[in-house]
């Protein structure tokens, strides 16, 4: 056996053992999936532990916690599965749509938490925003029905931009109702589309090779989990091809992209937290309302601006919620 499956393979082994001694001693588990790495996303973890905090629910103290992270979203029925297998009392799948649908694809009966964009009701999780009606229930942020509003922040900063990229991940189940709000926002400010897809890292490079051959003129970066992953690889990318580009979080802002506008992550992941907690207490998913993104942020990298030889608009910059200097 070599060296790598030797250790993976106890560390599977010390995490069902640590699942199984928490059931046992009657301390409820629940079970975390989503694409990325824990380094990359400490700050949603914290979050997390904040909102299971606010119902009583101390990671270590009266629940266990089982984390699954997922290199690329082909993973993720399958640490789905693993999840299932363990018996966990709620999977919650922050910032994820797509690992969402994958751990409902596993069970119909553990209770789901998600935190996402988009309509929860248009792509399956749920039957109804006020009563979800069976094992899934979360946060909405509608991050993905926020295309044209980048749209016209970008155009706004970026007036000479003609030909715009919209980068997409053709997995996440939110990737058509997205272009569909691309689509039916650019002609009103004259720009020409070129859909770009990756699902991988090295699909991002090959959508970059891809828009410089189409000399695209700014860049759109559609909400998902994959993305947040690679932040730092589009950035760079973006950087290295002095492409403006807009991004729907914060965190992409405060990464070095040029722009970001949409809900606060944190804030989501910290309400997930918090349902996880109820439903630990419970409460059945199928009555708890889906609840909805109600803040909003405009990121604006000045720094990166300066980079690019943009003069950013004194309108815009009264209208950013931060700017970074």
């Amino acid at each position: 056996m070599r060296r790598r499956e030797f250790i993976v393979g106890l560390g599977s082994a010390a995490t069902m053992s640590f699942a199984v001694r928490a059931q046992q001693t009657a301390m409820p588990v629940v079970g975390f999936l989503r694409p990325g790495s824990p380094e990359l996303n400490a700050h949603l973890l914290a979050a997390f532990r904040k909102g299971m905090g606010e119902t009583g629910y101390v990671e270590g103290r009266n629940v266990a916690v089982e984390y699954r992270w997922a290199g690329n979203d082909d993973r993720l029925r399958e640490l789905a599965a693993d999840l299932v297998r363990l018996r966990v009392n709620v999977i919650v799948t922050p910032g994820s749509t797509t690992a969402a649908a994958a751990a409902k694809s596993a069970t119909t009966t553990i209770p789901i938490v998600f935190s996402g964009g988009g309509d929860p009701v248009k792509i399956g999780l749920v039957a109804s925003l006020n009563r979800p009606g069976g094992n899934v229930t979360g946060v909405s942020s509608m991050a993905g029905e926020l295309g044209s509003k980048r749209i016209g922040l970008l155009q706004e900063l970026v007036p000479r931009a003609a030909r715009l990229a919209v980068l997409i991940n053709p997995n996440n189940p939110l990737a058509e109702a997205f272009v569909a709000d691309i689509r039916a926002a650019a002609p009103a400010v004259g720009q020409q589309l070129e859909i770009l897809t990756a699902s991988t890292s090295q699909g991002i490079d090959a959508a970059f090779a891809t828009l410089v051959d189409k000399r695209a003129d700014a860049l759109l970066v559609a909400p998902d989990a994959l993305f947040v992953s690679l932040r730092g690889q589009l950035v760079t990318m973006a950087a290295r091809h002095a492409l403006p580009a807009i991004y729907p979080f914060r965190e992409d802002a405060e990464a070095g992209g040029l722009m970001s506008y949409g809900p606060s992550n944190t804030d989501l992941v910290r309400q997930a937290g918090t349902y996880a907690g109820r439903i630990l207490k419970g409460e059945k998913p199928a009555d708890m309302p889906i609840l909805r993104a109600t803040k909003f942020e405009l990121v604006i990298n000045l720094k990166t601006a300066k980079t690019l030889g943009l003069a950013v608009p004194f309108g815009l910059l009264n209208a950013a919620d931060e700017v970074i200097e």
